[in-house]
């Protein structure tokens, strides 16, 4: 049996930005990473959900906390029918709820319409919400309240999927998530750095190869420069741009890549003291909040920043001032100076009022430190345009200098390479990237595994948005034997049985013995006890005759009876007492008991149809009938009189009749047998039967025209009506003769009249 598992990129599918992925197998549905696209605006920036059912999605994986991975988490959660539950690491929530206030403060300026909150004393009839504002403060407090949380290496089970969160070491909290369902595996990088900087660790390779591979393909082919190269020529364009007296610009997200820059420029003006006249600013409402995140989560930090916590505060930066609140008209800007200020593509707010009050002085920098999302001013200024478009829509020439150093902590082809070879998937499908650049990304992988054995090569695919990736899978069927099962000597060989109970949950199987189920499982051992009254008026002979008849093994206990009767409780055991049949407790009524099983449901049913039966068929009601106490009238056929039929002479002539009756009984059996039968009676109390039949039980078949022949002689005792009858056979078939006599002794029994 196949499998099929669905992956489709409901976004960052041969682009960057509002990466959201849909991945469906073996009956659940997780949505991994839920962005937005910095480049477009409002509901235009979402990802494709109206290709997905949000009621289906059972689980939400936030990988980090950055808008493009996590902005529209909100709108997702609260504006659709989704009920799953959302996973992100500590560190990830405690920022994305700075992250998105301070995202939703700046498309409220946007717009230039304030939200109404019903909640925080509005109208709500009034409450009107801009098309393009993707969510409001209680319903982005309502999404926060939803999110659980995960550590890294702990194992969540949800349903029939398992995962665990691994170190991506992109920003703090960041994580690739290695997910289990149906014993296949997927692990989903998000965007990871293999890369240790000033005060992240790089990222883990997992111990277990997935079958899956979902990887990041952001810089494709591209090589980074050395660190040291890297700082060198950060630190040196913005010396060069102040030294002249210009301002430089360094937009960046407020949190993120930010605190990797400001660490490495406070280390750098403190080196230089030539430098520490000029200020630093860092202009974001969220610095404070944020550096205490930053502290709080020390701990998951490298051993570098880990020492320094132990001294001090590494944050607590010497040469960096905090702007609060900047208002760009007012700020005093006349002298050299730096300024960290977000979003980081320019797009709005602080960083791009201040690149449009700075473009046009060619004594001026901007330095962009990390990767530039296509459709967005910071990735449009790196191709130098002559003139740029400021928020008011305004044309100005672009004079000021532009810089790109890529401190972005995403892998670059050497890294991702190498990861994914220590990786070894079966499967490998590239997301979060450009189409040039995932193509080229592509072509070399291929080419890389072009050496290995056709068979051994793993798939590279790398899917546009909406593309529906199907992956099949054989269906692996295995059950581990657990407990006492597994407590032996030795190993079981091959085609030997092994009995226990196989116990499937979540796509998992085991084989415990009964005695286990509560250790290894959440399963109890227990049973149905069943019970039954079933109306009985005949005799405890007429229930033995016929429970002896249709089962063999028939075992009988006698009790006193506690109730003052002369009559013994009596219990039939049927299947080693799987099932009994009680009579005597209560008058009229036999219990019939058994515990619920298929065999014991069975026997139940055949004995209670039997209990019916013992009261109805011809044979049971002549055992179970009695003579009425009153006087009984007979009618005279000649002179329509009464006559008393109690008295001994008539009683008399009543025994004779029921003795004739039983051997004609006996006759007419015979002949149902038997093509021939001839009969002799002599008298009423006794009768000869003559039987030829051609063929026997012990001589086999006879020859053609000879027969066998059986004398039979019945005599009933006189003054006696119950069972005292002589029977002789005599046959050269011993079989046969045992047979008869068998036959005609129930039947005397079964038609014999009840003793008073």
């Amino acid at each position: 049996m196949e499998d099929i598992m669905s992956i489709t990129p409901l976004g960052s599918g041969q682009e960057v930005g509002r990466s959201c992925h849909l991945l469906e197998f073996r009956g659940m549905t997780i949505m991994l990473d839920c962005g937005i696209h910095p480049g477009y605006d409002g509901l235009n920036g979402l990802p494709f959900f109206d290709r997905v059912e949000p009621e289906r999605v059972d689980v939400l994986l936030v990988t980090h906390f950055h808008l493009d991975h996590a902005a529209s988490l909100p709108y997702f959660t609260e504006r659709t029918g989704f009920r799953g539950r959302i996973f992100m690491t500590h560190p990830t929530k405690a920022v994305i709820r700075l992250l998105l206030g301070d995202y939703l403060r700046l498309m409220n300026i946007k717009q230039r319409t304030p939200i109404v909150s019903a909640d925080a004393g509005g109208d709500p009839a009034a409450a009107q919400t801009p098309a393009d504002v993707l969510y409001t403060e209680a319903e982005l407090q309502s999404c926060v309240d939803k999110i659980e949380l995960i550590d890294y290496h702990q194992t969540i089970s949800v349903g029939g999927l398992k995962f665990h969160a691994l170190n991506a070491g992109h920003v703090l909290g960041a994580a690739m998530f290695l997910l289990e369902i149906g014993g296949r595996t997927i692990l989903y990088t998000g965007d990871y750095s293999m890369e240790d900087d000033r005060h992240l660790m790089a990222a883990e390779i997992p111990t277990t190869k997935p079958d899956v591979l979902m990887v990041e393909a952001t810089y494709g082919v591209q090589v980074h420069a050395s660190r040291a190269e890297r700082e060198a020529r950060f630190t040196g364009t913005i010396e060069r741009v102040v030294t002249r007296g210009g301002r430089c610009l360094i937009p960046v997200f407020a949190l993120g890549r930010a605190q990797e820059l400001l660490l490495i420029l406070d280390e750098f003006w403190q080196a230089n003291p030539h430098l520490q006249g000029i200020p630093i600013w860092y202009a974001s409402k969220l610095a404070s909040r944020a550096l205490r995140v930053y502290q709080t989560y020390s701990n998951m930090m490298n051993a570098r920043i880990r020492s320094q916590m132990d001294v001090g505060n590494p944050f607590a930066f010497k040469y960096i001032r905090n702007l609060k609140s900047i208002d760009v008209n007012s700020f005093d800007d006349r002298g050299a100076s730096v300024v960290f200020a977000s979003p980081g593509m320019l797009q709005s707010g602080v960083s791009r009022q201040l690149f449009d009050r700075w473009a046009t002085d060619p004594k001026n920098g901007v330095l962009i430190a990390g990767y530039a999302v296509e459709h967005t001013l910071a990735k449009e200024i790196m191709n130098q345009p002559k003139e740029v478009v400021t928020l008011e829509g305004r044309r100005q020439p672009l004079n000021c200098l532009v810089d790109y150093v890529s401190f972005s902590a995403h892998v670059d082809f050497m890294q991702n390479r190498n990861f994914i070879t220590q990786v070894d998937p079966k499967h490998i499908i590239l997301v979060h990237g450009q189409k040039d650049e995932m193509g080229r990304l592509k072509s070399a992988l291929m080419l890389q595994h072009r050496q290995l054995p056709e068979n051994k090569r793993p798939t590279v695919t790398m899917p546009p948005n909406l593309q529906e990736v199907k992956l099949k899978f054989t269906r692996r069927r295995s059950a581990k034997v657990m407990g006492s099962l597994a407590d032996r000597e030795a190993e079981p060989q091959e085609g030997e049985p092994v009995q226990g109970i196989l116990v499937t949950q979540n796509f998992n199987s085991k084989i415990v013995s009964p005695e286990d189920l509560p250790t290894y499982t959440q399963l109890r051992v227990g049973s149905v006890s069943s019970k039954l009254h079933v109306p009985y008026a005949g005799q405890i002979s007429t229930l033995r005759l016929f429970l002896n008849e249709m089962f063999t093994g028939i075992t009988e206990s006698e009790t006193p009876n506690e109730n003052d009767s002369d009559e013994p409780i009596t219990i039939f055991g049927l299947h080693e007492n799987e099932v009994t049949v009680t009579t005597g407790k209560s008058r009229g009524i036999a219990i019939v008991e058994w515990e619920a099983s298929p065999v014991g449901d069975v026997l139940a049913d055949a004995v209670i149809a039997l209990l019916m039966h013992a009261q109805s068929s011809a044979a049971a009601i002549r055992l179970t009938s009695k003579p009425c106490n009153h006087r009984r009238l007979a009618v005279k056929d000649d002179a329509d009189e009464t006559e008393d039929t109690s008295t001994p002479a008539n009683k008399r002539q009543k025994e004779l009749t029921v003795r004739e009756s039983r051997l004609r009984l006996i006759h007419h059996t015979l002949k149902e047998q038997y093509a021939s039968v001839e009969a002799v009676y002599e008298g009423d109390q006794s009768a000869t039967f003559e039987i030829k039949t051609d063929a026997g039980l012990e001589s086999g078949s006879l020859v053609e025209g000879e027969t066998l022949l059986c004398n039979v002689s019945v005599s009933f005792v006189e003054g006696n009506n119950d069972h005292d009858a002589k029977i002789s056979v005599e046959c050269a078939d011993g079989k046969i003769a045992a047979n008869i006599q068998d036959c005609l002794r129930s039947i005397i029994t079964a038609a014999a009249p009840l003793k008073l």
